[in-house]
C-alpha cells in the first residue's frame, strides 16, 4: 500500500471534519480529524481487552519495558489509554469537548484511574502516552482499555465505545475463571471487525501447571465454539515476572515475536482497513445529520415540534422497555441457572460413586511413591476420570442450553421487533438507520 494512498484517505477524513463543523457537529469533526491524523501517520491500534483485574495494564507495561501505566488490586483503568511511539516519554489527554492538553507522565493516573477520576468526572475522552519503545516504532499502538465486569458500569461502556477504532486485539484471560461471558461476547464482537486477535493467559506464575492446562483447554473449547474457527495458540505469560526480571520466560518471547510479525506482515494493511472503517462510519453519521437538517428546513415549525415531542416520548419508552427487558432477562438467567444447578446435582449424585470407584482403581494401579511426581500422576488420573464422566454430560447440557437460549432469543427478539416497528413509525431520519427486524435465528445466541 503506497503512502500516497493513505494520504488521500486522510484528506477525505479531513473533508468530513470540515463538513461536520459547517453543520455544527463537533463530535464528528473531532473524530474525523483524529482518524485522519493516525491514518496519515500510519498508526494502527492493538487493543488489550478483557475482564477487570486480568493484568492488562501490567502486560502493556512489560511489553514497553517501563511501568508507565498505573495498576493495582482494585479496578484501575477508567478511560482508554493509547500508547504510541515517541522519541521521549510524554503524555497528553483529550477532553470530551475535543481539545488536547499536555500532561506530565507522572500525572497519568490523575485522569485514567477510578481513584483519581471516579466515573470519569473530569470528562476525559482518551489519553495518549508517548514511549520510546522499539515495538511501537513502525506504527503499532497499544490501547489499554477499561476492564469489563467491574462495579463501575462506565468502564465497560468506555471499552465498548472504543470498539470501532480497534484494528487488532490482545484478549487477556485468566485461570479463575478462564473466560467470562462478557469477555466472550466482546471477543466475538471484535472478531467480526478484525482478524488478528492474540489470546493471552496472564498471571501464569500464580497457578499450577495443571490449573493452567485446564484453563487453556476450557477457554479454547469455548472460544472455538463461539468464534467458529480454531484458536491455534494461547500464550502463557507472567507480566510481573518480566517486569521484575525474574522467573520463567514461559511464552513471553513468542508473544513479542507474534506482535513483531503482526507489524511486518499486516501493519500497513491494518492502517488501510482502519481508514475504510472510519470513512464508512463517519460519513454515515454525517449523512444522517445532513438529512435531518434538510428535513428540518422542509418541515413546518409545528411539525418539527411534534416530531421532537414524539422522539422524546420514544426515548422515554425505550428507556422503560430496556428496563423491562432487563428484569425479564435477569429472571430468565435465574431460571436457567437454577435448572442447570438442579441437573448438575442430579448428575453428581448419580455419578459420584462410580467415579470414586474408578479413581480408587486408577490410584491403586500407580507405582507407590511419594513426592511431586506421584502427586502430578495422581492429579492426572483424577482429571482423566472426571473428564470421562463430565464431558459426555456437558455435551448433553450444551444441547439443552442451546435450545433454551434459542427459545429465549425468539421471545426477546419478538419484543424488540415490536418496539422497532413503533420507533420506525415516527419517520425520524436518524431512527431510519435502525434495522427493520431482528432475526431470532441469527441473534438468539447473544441472549
Amino acid at each position: 500500500m503506497e503512502r500516497g494512498t493513505l494520504g488521500q484517505e486522510a484528506d477525505r477524513l479531513l473533508r468530513i471534519a470540515s463538513l461536520a463543523e459547517q453543520f455544527n457537529n463537533q463530535q464528528i469533526a473531532t473524530d474525523a480529524r483524529s482518524a485522519a491524523e493516525r491514518i496519515a501517520e500510519g498508526r494502527f491500534y492493538v487493543a488489550c481487552v478483557g475482564q477487570f483485574k486480568r493484568g492488562k495494564s501490567t502486560l502493556l507495561n512489560a511489553l514497553i519495558g517501563h511501568p508507565i501505566l498505573p495498576s493495582g488490586i482494585v479496578p484501575v483503568t477508567a478511560v482508554p489509554t493509547i500508547m504510541r511511539f515517541g522519541q521521549r516519554y510524554g503524555a497528553r489527554l483529550r477532553l470530551q469537548r475535543g481539545e488536547w492538553a499536555e500532561i506530565a507522565v507522572h500525572e497519568i493516573e490523575q485522569y485514567v484511574t477510578e481513584e483519581k477520576n471516579p466515573q470519569n468526572r473530569k470528562g476525559v475522552a482518551g489519553v495518549e502516552v508517548f514511549v520510546p519503545s522499539p515495538l511501537l516504532l513502525k506504527g503499532m499502538c497499544f490501547v489499554d482499555t477499561p476492564g469489563l465486569g467491574s462495579v463501575f458500569e462506565s468502564n465497560s461502556a468506555a471499552t465498548h465505545a472504543f470498539l470501532p477504532h480497534i484494528d487488532a486485539a490482545v484478549a487477556v484471560i485468566g485461570a479463575d475463571p478462564p473466560i467470562a461471558g462478557d469477555e466472550l461476547e466482546l471477543v466475538e464482537t471484535i472478531s467480526k471487525q478484525v482478524q488478528d486477535i492474540l489470546f493471552v493467559l496472564s498471571k501464569a506464575d500464580r497457578v499450577t501447571e495443571e490449573q493452567r492446562a485446564a484453563a487453556i483447554f476450557f477457554a479454547r473449547q469455548v472460544l472455538e465454539n463461539r468464534l467458529q474457527h480454531p484458536v491455534p495458540f494461547i500464550f502463557e505469560i507472567s507480566a510481573l515476572e518480566q517486569i521484575q526480571k525474574g522467573g520463567s520466560q514461559r511464552d513471553w518471547d513468542r508473544l513479542v515475536a507474534s506482535l513483531e510479525q503482526l507489524v511486518e506482515r499486516s501493519g500497513q494493511q491494518l492502517v488501510w482497513k482502519a481508514s475504510a472503517r472510519s470513512l464508512h462510519r463517519l460519513s454515515g453519521q454525517l449523512l444522517a445529520v445532513i438529512k435531518e437538517e434538510r428535513d428540518a428546513l422542509s418541515r413546518p415549525f409545528e411539525d418539527s415540534e411534534e416530531r421532537i415531542g414524539q422522539t422524546r416520548e420514544t426515548v422515554s419508552q425505550a428507556v422503560q422497555s430496556l428496563n423491562d427487558l432487563g428484569f425479564l432477562f435477569f429472571g430468565e438467567q435465574q431460571r436457567l441457572s437454577k435448572n442447570f444447578s438442579d441437573r448438575r446435582n442430579v448428575f453428581l449424585n448419580s455419578t459420584r460413586a462410580a467415579a470414586h470407584s474408578e479413581l480408587d482403581i486408577a490410584l491403586k494401579s500407580l507405582p507407590r511413591s511419594v513426592g511431586p511426581r506421584y502427586r502430578r500422576t495422581a492429579m492426572q488420573a483424577a482429571q482423566n476420570v472426571a473428564r470421562h464422566h463430565v464431558m459426555p454430560w456437558l455435551e448433553g447440557e450444551k444441547k439443552n442450553a442451546e435450545e433454551a437460549y434459542r427459545q429465549i432469543g425468539r421471545r426477546f427478539t419478538g419484543l424488540a421487533n415490536e418496539f422497532l416497528v413503533k420507533v420506525r413509525s415516527f419517520g425520524n431520519a436518524e431512527l431510519a438507520y435502525l434495522p427493520k427486524e431482528l432475526s431470532a435465528e441469527e441473534d438468539s445466541h447473544r441472549f
